[in-house]
């Protein structure tokens, strides 16, 4: 199936895109959709109906159809940790069961919902305090990775439903203490509370952080340990862990070993977006990613928006040689959003061993990167449209903008719109030829400038409209790419939900973490290459 793929991909290559528009008048309405609160133009891109009808049979080979329904009904499909996959279930409002190891998890979910809905009127209410007896202003949130991204581009996004009467909210990941010295600055201890969000309690950039965040606590407070409950909270599953921090219990919000860090920020690790957002908004974008959800589970494969995506993705990357995505997102307000598509999928797809345990043979997970525009388009842009490597994009576009200064976000749509024209029709040599005759130049100015203003054009691109961005059009936004990277798993066959790649850096951190805090000038470890050993020793001797 795979060959019968390649065939049709290589027949592409003759094909312009521009082409594709000019034989048929009707190619926009044929490939775009709307979505569960999104609107996709998938257009500009090498498909056509044939495409279709060999996935189709791809997906039946490799059942697909069931390892969809495995996911959604709570089967170990992370076969490699043992673990369910129910981030999906987080934001289920149905009544139906969902079991693990044959229990049911929807009332254990409601009741960690229900607490976050109370601890938010607590906090919102005043009636949560600081230990001096302040009500709450500021939240910061310690974590890293997926207890970090998630929440932080969420909080960004909707920054618009932030009511003034809400906490500020913070986020704090880097271990460079710099990160939690500056944010501090910011804030008054007596006022602020600080979420510490680790599944184990044990990661070490989170726990270092949070441990420097309590000495702070600490010293505000002359040493009074009492202080430590009235100032810090846990997402974590480690009681003890969180117990011998100083941590109250009570103030222990759980989530479960079948929720992905990279998908946390519909559980607990949600906290700090209610917090700061309210819980209704938070509902909302629950609500939101079920939509998703609904969708993504009953169309069919050529009405199915994540599908789409990911079957695009597949062939560029397996049959077209395009191994990099940019997410370009056409608002301010989801500056964040690529950072976390880039976990998303690079952390999840970014495998060279297929379900079997064999190394793969076809190119997996691609490289994914960005920025908004209009920022990006005056950075790498010029690579976008001249340079020799074609890159498919993803631009995302909000009709209606939160500020509500039409005139700008018209030039901002503008440009989103011309970008993604522009790549793909490009300007040929004849047409630079008679604009720089039109303009009066000689024969020799425009064969010495002609060729550098060429841009050859024939680049694919998505354009992603959302109505408005609020809670529940940005939580389909975010379902929409989970599903999207799932659906690539399964078609290159790689399990997507865990990340051991992330581990060997950590185990080799501790060992030289042990040679830099060695006052002993020369190395003990002798199984340091001499790059690590030359680098270690540099450090000592300039600290």
């Amino acid at each position: 199936m795979l060959k019968k793929l390649k065939n049709h991909y290589n027949s592409f290559t003759s094909q312009n895109l521009e082409d594709l528009f000019k034989l048929d008048n009707k190619r926009f309405n044929k490939y775009s959709l709307k979505a569960s609160n999104l609107f996709l133009d998938y257009s500009k891109n090498w498909i056509n109906t044939e495409t279709f009808t060999l996935y189709e049979k791809y997906f039946e080979k490799i059942d697909f159809n069931l390892v969809r329904h495995q996911m959604f009904n709570g089967e170990k499909i992370n076969f490699t940790e043992n673990r369910a996959v129910l981030h999906t279930a987080l934001r289920n409002s149905k009544n139906n069961s969902i079991y693990v190891e044959g229990k049911n998890i929807i009332p254990l979910i409601r009741k960690e919902l229900k607490k976050i809905d109370n601890f938010c009127n607590e906090v919102h209410s005043g009636s949560f305090k600081g230990f001096s007896g302040k009500s709450i202003k500021y939240i910061i949130n310690i974590g890293i990775g997926g207890s970090d991204l998630g929440p932080s581009m969420v909080s960004e996004a909707l920054k618009p439903f932030h009511s003034s009467n809400l906490p500020q909210v913070y986020y704090v990941s880097n271990i460079d203490s710099a990160d939690l010295i500056e944010t501090i600055k910011n804030i008054d201890i007596d006022r602020s509370l600080f979420l510490i969000a680790s599944k184990t309690f044990t990661t070490q950039e989170t726990m270092e952080n949070a441990k420097l965040a309590k000495q702070m606590v600490l010293d505000h407070y002359k040493g009074d340990i009492k202080s430590i409950s009235s100032h810090f909270i846990a997402l974590s599953t480690n009681k003890n862990a969180v117990k011998e921090f100083g941590i109250n219990l009570e103030y222990m919000f759980q989530f479960w070993d079948w929720v992905g860090g990279r998908y946390s920020l519909w559980s607990t690790i949600g906290l700090s977006i209610a917090l700061y957002l309210g819980m209704d908004n938070f509902k909302k974008l629950l609500a939101g990613a079920e939509d998703m959800d609904n969708h993504f589970r009953s169309a069919p494969i050529n009405e199915n928006m994540p599908i789409i995506l990911a079957i695009l993705g597949f062939g560029y990357n397996n049959f077209m040689g395009l191994n990099s995505h940019a997410i370009l997102p056409y608002a301010q307000y989801l500056n964040r959003f690529t950072a976390f598509i880039q976990q998303l999928d690079m952390e999840s797809n970014g495998k060279s061993v297929n379900k079997n345990g064999n190394l793969v043979d076809i190119p997996t997970g691609p490289i994914i990167w960005g920025e908004p525009g209009t920022n990006g388009q005056h950075a790498f842009y010029q690579l976008l449209h001249q340079g020799t490597q074609k890159v498919p994009c993803d631009f995302i576009a909000i009709a209606n903008s939160q500020h509500g200064i039409d005139h700008t976000n018209n030039i901002l749509l503008a440009n989103c719109i011309a970008q993604s024209q522009a790549l793909l029709k490009g300007r040929s040599l004849n047409k630079v030829i008679n604009e720089m005759e039109l303009q009066g130049l000689s024969k020799n100015e425009i064969n010495k400038m002609a060729p550098h203003k060429v841009f050859q054009g024939n680049r694919p691109s998505n354009t992603i409209i959302l109505k408005e961005l609020n809670p529940r059009s940005l939580g389909s936004l975010i379902a929409l790419y989970e599903h999207k990277v799932f659906t690539q798993g399964i078609m290159w066959n790689i399990n997507s939900f865990d990340q051991y790649g992330v581990e060997l850096g950590k185990l080799l951190t501790n060992e030289i973490l042990s040679e830099l805090n060695n006052n002993n000038s020369m190395i003990n470890n002798n199984s340091f290459d001499s790059s690590t050993n030359g680098l270690i020793s540099f450090f000592k001797m300039n600290q």
